[in-house]
Formats: structure tokens, C-alpha cells, sequence
């Protein structure tokens, strides 16, 4: 059985392309190959900058014969049946068998395919895979159609067999595939044929190509913390820029260089920031002092002077990518340091979004409702309010203008550097966090509370104007507030009711609507006054422009009251008095989007815990308890439940409870009546009945203060003393009895049973 070598050589492919493009190759090409009917035992595939590369081991000679019967018309049919039939079989008349069935004689076509070779199958599905091959960005070039990411230049194709290789006959746009390749750009750029897999790699690194990205990744590793060990210093870890660096070169060799001393101030994140996107160079720390100061690039060519003129080259462009981060950190460090108005006034001009208002709005609904949170999770609400205030000042800096990355980490060192109080910096940086399930979470309060009002204020935001996460599409990142939410008051433990926090962020909006309703209410009804000249006429035009005015014409009589004579009393009235229904109006459309938002945080609560192993019917037994917008309350029980349903007493009580539901659900609805009186233990017959009474007064005496101080463990354990006495009373006794008397106690003995345990959780809710 042959291998098969592919290389498609190319000029550079861009590096974030290339590992998903060569697994786009393995993918298609074998199943393209299965599909023709072909077999492999296995597959690898392979870039560098200037080729993709597929090679496919234990490749079958052929396909398999195949031999197909296909079912036409009766041969009674009309013609134009048996003519499409013969059409869709490729055959003729009389190639067709007659064979007789019960409804008479039947027209069927045998298609017999032959196997076909290896080589034809690979270069047919090679064909099709270049011409669509699934680049995000591909390009023309010279008179042909062919697309590629950038211009394809040769082609191998190999079926290596035992005794030697054979070229793939294969053309396309001019290209014809053959058995050489060519080595590194400049060390080796003369072609040289292959004969294998081992071949060719081989002979790639003698030409100085390193054929696997993760064997260049590694050499750059090595090679770069040698040389910063070398000299007392460390190599600060990026697996994303090694990848790409690994994805630039086909030959590594890997310089190290000095930063400037005029450039060491900076702040450490910026030099690396600065250094990565631009230059895509490695930075260097001294471990002592934590300061970067050298840097690593890597080349993709050794030269005479080893790299001398390349690092030369290097410090010069780096000297000027520093030098506009030091002018961009000085420039910052004077508005900060100034108290930082420019900044503000700047984001009174920026847009959040077109139906929110400014980002200085938004800064403000943030600062009043972390103050409110403030209390819940400990912190100083004026604290919290000055850190909400500025937390996103650094937004409208040159250094986050110019690296957006930087976010949240500048406006840290401004805030420090405006002399502000620690806690405030800290919470510039931390507010931005937990951004993903992964992500550290703050732990200090002003930051927690900040997090929580900025994250509270987009969902509410977002939830007011109706644009809500569809399906996977979640533009504004909706999904990662709420579980950022979620993560912030779980991992605190805070006690923050969501309703409260979100009633008061509605308030915050509500107040912000009537400042600019107030605004265009003026204009308006100042606008139609001057027209009319009447207060009368006035409103009887806005009612009809406006269902907002309406109501007012219905309420004339109050705004013409004896008192009220002069012209700018009577509008100032009127205006208040819309902006008082206008805002009360959106104040309650905001209240009733409660449970919709709240249904979508326990939908994302869900996620999280089901990643804990708490199952989703656990938390829908909890979800139906009262005070599920308590997080930390709502997570306890299902914790405690979840432990109690592993043990034996919970999983067999919670089927003595579901036969006992079940059996009161029944009665309940053949009678028509619901039972919920108080069972007296005077009715019962049994031993066992009497102890289900005893039990579940004990139970009572147990489960209602563990309730009231929320220990859920307690709650449980006591319901698990329910089980023995449960399952006793009902194999004993037998509830739907024919004594009238002694069968409505007994239901409402359940309807006891059944209320006590829904006061824990809701076990109808879980399944089994």
C-alpha cells in the first residue's frame, strides 16, 4: 500500500492562517479520499510559511469495485418514464433487465464500476480541494481563476511505494505537479527532487527549513531563554506571539538585543504591548526588579555578522515605536495628574450606544450604582463612587488609544498617579474582570463593587432596548456580564439581591430618560404654544402627535387652577407633569423586563454550575424556591441538595415523595377538592401511621429553623429522617381505603408530607 506526499508551495501564507489551513488540508483530502472509496491507515499535516503540506500513510492501490442495481418503471410505463430512467442510469434500452414482480414486469439497470487507481482518484480530489479550498482571504494573480491565499507557485505530488515513487499526473492552471521542491528562500532556493516522506523532511532542514511549527516553536523557546539566562535575565512567557513567530519563519534564529535606558520607566506592560504588536519581538525582564529591558527577536536567516546588522536594524525601528509610547505616557500622565477633565469632557462626546446616551452617562449610572452596591460586598460607597468615576477615564488616553489593550491597566497607573487612594487604581484595573469562566475574579470590595455596577448597568441597558443575546449571536457580550455577575457574587459570597441591584440601576436610567425628557418636552411644548397661544390648543395638538400628552388633555381642569395665571407657570406644570407620566411609563416597561433578565442569569448560572457537576434539575428543584435572584442563597441549596440526593436516604426518599405526590395528585383530581387540611393522628389504624406522624413532627421542629438560618445540610439531614417511617407507612397502610374517613386523612398525612419537603426545594423537579 503507497504513501502520498502533498506539498503546495506558495509565497508567504499569513501566520494566523496556517495551522488551521493545513488541518483544512488533512480534512478534505482524506475524506475526499474515503469518499472516492479509497482507504488510509493514517495522516499528517504540516506548514511553514511557504508550503502546506499532507502526508497520508498506507494509501490502498484502488478503489473497490462496485456493482449497483437500481429499480426503474414497469416496462409497461410510458415512455417518457423509461426514457428518464435511462437517463438517470446512463444506459440503453437493451441494457436494461426485465424481471417480473407481483404488479407485474419491472425495468432494472446493473451499473457495474469498476475500481479505479489511486493516482487518478488523488489528483481528481486534489483538483477539487485547491479550487476550494476554504481561505478567509484568497487572491488572484497573473491571467488565471485559480485563487489562492497568495500565489501558488509548484506542486509535489508523490505515491511512494516499496520500489520507488511515482509523480501523480496533475495539472491545474499551469501548475504541474511533480517531485521537487525548493528549500529556504535564500539558504537553499535551488529546486531538489524527493523521494519520500523522510526524504523530504530530511532534506528540507539540510535547506534549512524546519518543517513543524511546534519543533520551530521549541527551538525559539530554547534558544531565546538561553540566551536571557545568559545574561542574568528571564524571557517573559507568550504562547500566542511564540506561535505566530513560529508561524513567520521556516529557519529560526533568535537575536537578543538592549532596551534603551531612556525607554526602562515605562510601565512594563507597555514596553511589552509595544514590543509585540508592532515588532513582534519577545521582552526580556530582569527577575530582580521586574523591569523589562531587553528583548528578543528572531530572524529567518543567519548571517556572517550573527544577526549584528538585523539587531542594528531592529533598535533603530524600536527606538521609534518607544519613543511615541514614552510620548504618549507623558502626555497622560499630565492630564491625570491635572485631574483628569479633559478625559472626562472627552467622554461626553463618545457614543456607548446611539439609545444609552454618552460613555460619561453611562460612567455616571455606574458611580451611583456602585455606591448603592458598596454595602453588600463591603466596600466604602464613596470609595466605590470615586473609582466608578474614573474608572474609565483612561478610555479617552493616548496610550489606550493607541493600544486598546491596555485598558483598565492604564487607567491604574493614572489613578495611581493622580494621587488617588489605592483601592480606587486598583478597581480601575480589576472592574473589566471576570471576563471569561476562566478569569481571575477580584476579591477587593470597591473593585467587586464597581465590576458588579458596570456589569449591571450594560444588562439593564441592554435589556431596555430590547437588543438581547439570539441564538450565538451576542454583539454587545451579554453572556459574559451576566456570567461575570454570576462569578462576582459567588465567589465573594455576597448577598446582593438581583432584583434590588436591578431596580436600582432602572432608577438610575429612569433618572437619566427624564433629564432628556424634560429637554424635548420643553422644545416641543414650547414650539406648539407659540403656535396656539391657548394651553388648551396646545394640548389637543400634542395629544394628537404624542400618546405621551394625551392623558394631560383628559387632566385640563388641574393645570388651569385659580393659582396658576401666569403663561410660564401654566407650561412649567404642563412640562412636569409629562415628564411625571412619561417617566413612569418607562420606570414600569424597565420593572417588567425583570424576569426575562432573570430568567437569562440562571439560564447562565446553569452553565456554570453544571460545569461544578451540580445537575440541571437540581437547580430547577432550587430555581422554583423562593428568593432565587439571591445567588449565593440559590447556589447553597443546590449544593446541599445535590449532596443529598448522592446518598441513599435522599435518592430513596425522593422516590418514597414522588409515590406519595403521585398517589395525592390522583385523588386530588378524581375528587375535585385539593387536600391541604391538617391531618389528625387520631385516625390512624397503624403503628406505622402513627410513627409517620411523630416523624414529621420532629422533622418540622428541625427543617423550620434550619430554614430560617439558611442551613440547608441541617434541613436535609432532617428530611432524610423521613425515609424509614415514610416507606414504612406505605407498604402499611393503604391510602385510597374504602372508610371515606380514614382515606381523606390519609391524604391530607401527604398533603403534610408533600408541603414540608417543598419547603427545602421543589423535588417535583428532578428526574428519576
Amino acid at each position: 500500500m503507497p504513501d502520498l506526499l502533498i506539498e503546495l508551495f506558495s509565497e508567504e501564507i499569513p501566520a494566523r492562517m496556517q495551522a488551521k489551513a493545513a488541518e483544512d488540508l488533512r480534512t478534505l483530502m482524506t475524506d475526499g479520499l474515503v469518499e472516492a472509496g479509497l482507504t488510509y491507515s493514517g495522516a499528517a499535516a504540516f506548514s511553514t510559511p511557504r508550503r502546506l503540506v499532507l502526508a497520508v500513510e498506507g494509501l490502498s492501490d484502488q478503489s473497490r469495485a462496485v456493482r449497483e442495481e437500481r429499480k426503474g418503471p414497469r416496462t409497461d410505463a410510458p415512455e417518457a418514464a423509461v426514457q428518464g430512467f435511462l437517463r438517470s442510469t446512463g444506459l440503453a434500452l437493451e441494457q436494461l433487465e426485465r424481471r417480473a414482480e407481483k404488479k407485474g414486469e419491472v425495468f432494472f439497470a446493473v451499473i457495474e464500476k469498476p475500481g479505479r487507481a489511486a493516482a487518478e482518484i488523488v489528483a481528481e480530489v486534489l483538483g477539487r480541494v485547491i479550487r476550494e479550498f476554504p481561505w478567509p482571504k484568497s487572491m488572484r494573480w497573473g491571467s488565471g481563476s485559480l485563487r489562492w491565499v497568495r500565489p501558488l507557485h509548484s506542486i509535489l505530488c508523490l505515491l511512494v511505494r516499496e520500489d520507488g515513487a511515482e509523480v501523480v499526473p496533475f495539472e491545474i492552471e499551469g501548475i504541474t505537479a511533480g517531485n521537487t521542491t525548493r528549500g529556504h528562500r535564500f539558504h537553499a532556493p535551488e529546486a531538489f527532487s524527493v523521494v519520500s516522506f523522510e526524504d523530504y523532511e530530511a532534506k528540507l532542514k539540510r535547506a534549512h527549513v524546519v518543517l513543524r511549527a511546534e519543533e520551530r516553536r521549541e527551538r525559539i523557546r530554547h534558544d531565546a531563554a538561553t540566551l536571557a539566562f545568559a545574561r542574568g535575565l528571564e524571557i517573559v512567557e507568550d504562547e500566542g506571539l511564540l506561535a505566530e513567530v513560529a508561524g513567520l519563519v521556516e529557519w529560526p534564529v533568535t537575536l537578543m538585543g538592549a532596551i534603551e535606558e531612556q525607554f526602562l520607566e515605562l510601565p512594563a506592560e507597555v514596553l511589552q504591548t509595544s514590543m509585540k504588536e508592532h515588532q513582534k519581538f519577545f521582552s526580556v525582564r530582569n527577575p530582580g526588579t521586574g523591569r523589562i529591558e531587553g528583548f528578543v527577536t528572531v530572524a529567518n536567516i543567519e548571517t556572517p555578522d550573527d544577526g549584528a546588522t538585523i539587531l542594528a536594524g531592529n533598535a533603530k525601528v524600536l527606538r521609534a515605536r518607544l519613543s511615541d509610547a514614552r510620548f504618549f505616557w507623558e502626555n497622560d500622565l499630565r492630564v491625570a495628574t491635572s485631574g483628569m477633565e479633559e478625559w472626562k469632557e472627552g467622554l461626553r462626546h463618545v457614543t456607548f450606544h446611539n439609545k444609552l446616551g454618552s460613555q460619561w452617562e453611562r460612567v455616571e449610572r455606574i458611580r451611583a450604582l456602585s455606591q448603592e452596591i458598596a454595602p453588600f460586598v463591603g466596600a466604602d460607597p464613596e470609595l466605590a463612587a470615586q473609582a466608578a468615576e474614573v474608572a474609565k477615564l483612561d478610555l479617552r488616553s493616548s496610550m489606550v488609544g493607541e493600544f486598546p489593550e491596555l485598558q483598565g491597566l492604564m487607567g491604574r497607573y493614572y489613578a495611581g498617579a493622580a494621587g488617588l487612594p489605592p483601592e480606587v487604581a486598583v478597581a480601575a484595573e480589576e472592574h473589566y474582570s471576570p471576563l471569561g469562566p476562566n478569569d481571575e475574579v477580584p476579591n477587593a470590595p470597591v473593585s467587586v463593587a464597581v465590576a458588579l455596577a458596570d456589569k449591571i448597568d450594560t444588562l439593564t441597558g441592554f435589556w431596555a432596548i430590547d437588543e438581547k443575546p439570539t441564538g450565538s449571536k451576542d454583539p454587545f457580550a451579554l453572556r459574559r456580564a451576566a456570567l461575570g455577575v454570576i462569578r462576582l457574587l459567588l465567589t465573594g459570597e455576597h448577598r446582593l439581591r438581583i432584583v434590588d441591584a436591578y431596580m436600582s440601576s432602572v432608577g438610575e436610567f429612569s433618572e437619566r430618560y427624564a433629564a432628556r425628557f424634560r429637554a424635548d418636552a420643553r422644545t416641543e411644548i414650547m414650539q406648539a404654544y407659540e403656535h396656539y397661544r391657548t394651553l388648551k390648543g396646545t394640548l389637543a395638538h400634542l395629544a394628537q402627535s404624542s400618546s405621551i400628552y394625551s392623558f394631560l388633555l383628559q387632566d385640563y381642569s388641574s393645570l388651569v387652577e385659580e393659582d396658576v395665571r401666569e403663561e410660564n407657570e401654566q407650561i412649567s406644570k404642563l412640562i412636569e407633569s409629562a415628564v411625571k407620566f412619561a417617566v413612569g411609563r418607562y420606570h414600569s416597561s424597565l420593572s417588567k423586563k425583570f424576569p426575562d433578565l432573570l430568567s437569562f442569569l440562571h439560564d447562565r448560572l446553569k452553565v456554570h454550575l453544571r460545569d461544578q457537576g451540580i445537575r440541571h434539575d437540581v437547580i430547577d428543584a432550587c430555581l422554583a424556591m423562593p428568593g432565587n435572584d439571591d445567588l449565593v442563597l440559590l447556589v447553597r441549596r443546590a449544593e446541599a441538595l445535590a449532596a443529598f440526593l448522592k446518598t441513599e436516604d435522599g435518592e430513596n426518599l425522593l422516590q418514597g415523595f414522588k409515590r406519595a405526590a403521585n398517589l395525592l395528585a390522583q385523588a386530588e383530581a378524581k375528587d375535585g377538592v385539593e387536600y391541604s387540611f391538617g391531618a389528625d393522628p387520631k385516625w390512624a389504624e397503624y403503628d406505622e401511621e402513627r410513627a409517620i406522624f411523630a416523624a414529621l413532627d420532629a422533622a418540622e421542629a428541625r427543617i423550620r429553623p434550619a430554614m430560617e438560618r439558611e442551613d440547608f445540610g441541617e434541613a436535609m439531614s432532617a428530611l432524610a429522617a423521613l425515609r424509614a417511617p415514610l416507606d414504612a407507612f406505605l407498604t402499611a397502610a393503604q391510602v385510597n381505603t374504602p372508610n371515606q374517613v380514614v382515606r381523606r386523612n390519609r391524604l391530607n398525612l401527604l398533603s403534610r408530607i408533600r408541603r414540608l419537603c417543598l419547603e427545602v426545594a421543589d423535588l417535583t423537579k428532578i428526574e428519576g
